[in-house]
């Protein structure tokens, strides 16, 4: 298998895990280390990769960043009672140009994806989710984004791309590879009202700041629905980072950040999670504990998975039809899990690939929303796009 792409985790960092203690997190993880080279994947369900790149970013003038810290606080925190067996499989460097770490990266999450093995990213720009997006291109047929984000980063696609404007790259490049983008937790103020005006004419979801801190279960069923979560460390509020990765006075705080990880480890669909613009800085503790926290909450989501999503057994599920409008909408409900779905009609007559996506996770509420007469807003762009 080709791994030539990935560096060791640093020595320092494993000096440092052997002062742990033996129930650690870090004396558990199967580590890429110059002593013993990358770990043998058999059995490894979660794998952690960092990507030292950050040339992408719009305000890069030069400074380099390590994990290091990352690293630390991580590997001294103590696993749940979980069954995941987890890799740390090293960093992919900065290559030549950052076209030549795309392709590295691009080719180690596709045959992690592929094993069935879960990368977790750690990144610099988030510029690096296109390349995560193109992994899939040799995976699945269609591809959920979501980005947990202060801004949708759709920005000018006829310029080079930048982490301001990778989505626009996405959705206009091909192969025409995604179905759907949502953006958890973004801040108007920061969105340009020609970039809000087009996710509402492509029919994505955008869930603001204000909606996700009153009711944090609204991005379950959006993170159920997602192949690959990508999260900007800008979104959370500057009194809860360190000094270099304070952005904005607003934002998630670190519950509501952790809590969305944890709902993306949840989803049985989720199959990468990436976490970027990490800025070091000396008084690095906050952020760094932060993130490790953000990882350990994901691995546990992934740990609580159930398979509750297969509707061939009728004694698995409960089936609701409620008439809107003259418009019949379906809904079912897991008796494993109490998770609901939301049937859209396939249309037959239009030539897609959307043949799978005719079940769109939901809330309990949008069916008691249904059940007073208004159609549920994630049913209604699912339809729109079902029907382009």
């Amino acid at each position: 298998m080709n791994f030539n792409f990935l560096s060791p985790v640093s020595d320092n960092v494993l000096a440092h895990n052997e002062l742990l203690s033996m129930q650690a997190l870090g004396r558990k993880l199967r580590v890429h280390s110059n002593q013993r080279g990358i770990p043998d994947l058999d059995g490894v369900n979660i794998a952690i990769l960092g990507i030292i790149e950050n040339r992408n970013d719009v305000d890069y003038i030069g400074e380099a960043f390590e994990l290091d810290e990352v690293r630390k606080s991580l590997y001294a925190l103590f696993p749940g009672s979980w069954s995941a067996t987890i890799a740390d499989l090293g960093d992919i460097n900065a290559g030549e140009s950052v076209e030549d770490t795309y392709f590295a990266l691009k080719e180690t999450i596709a045959i992690l994806v592929k094993k069935n093995i879960i990368p977790i990213l750690l990144g610099g720009s988030q510029d690096l989710t296109y390349a995560n997006y193109r992994a899939y291109d040799s995976v699945i047929p269609m591809v959920n984004l979501v980005n947990v984000d202060c801004k949708f980063d759709l920005g000018d696609s006829a310029k080079p791309i930048k982490n301001n404007s990778y989505v626009g790259k996405i959705i206009l490049d091909e192969p025409y590879n995604l179905f759907n983008y949502s953006n958890i937790g973004y801040q108007t103020y920061f969105n340009s009202q020609e970039e809000i005006d087009l996710m509402e004419r492509l029919y994505f979801e955008s869930y603001r700041l204000g909606q996700v801190n009153q009711d944090i279960t609204i991005v379950e069923p959006v993170l159920r629905d997602a192949n690959i979560v990508s999260l900007d460390l800008r979104c959370v509020k500057g009194a809860e980072v360190s000094l270099r990765q304070k952005f904005s006075p607003n934002g998630l705080d670190g519950k509501e950040v952790c809590a969305i990880a944890r709902y993306a480890g949840i989803s049985n669909k989720v199959s990468s999670f990436g976490i970027y613009e990490y800025k070091p800085s000396s008084d690095d503790a906050l952020s760094s504990m932060l993130i490790a926290q953000i990882i350990w909450y994901f691995i546990e989501g992934v740990n609580c998975r159930v398979k509750d999503d297969d509707f061939t057994d009728e004694s698995s599920y409960q089936k609701f039809t409620v008439l809107v409008d003259e418009q019949e909408l379906v809904f079912y409900k897991s008796n494993k899990t109490g998770r609901w779905w939301i049937e859209i009609p396939f249309l037959a007559e239009v030539n897609n690939k959307l043949k799978r996506h005719t079940l769109l996770p939901c809330t309990h509420q949008d069916y008691v929303d249904a059940t007073k007469n208004t159609v549920p807003d994630r049913w209604y762009k699912a339809f729109q796009k079902n029907s382009v």
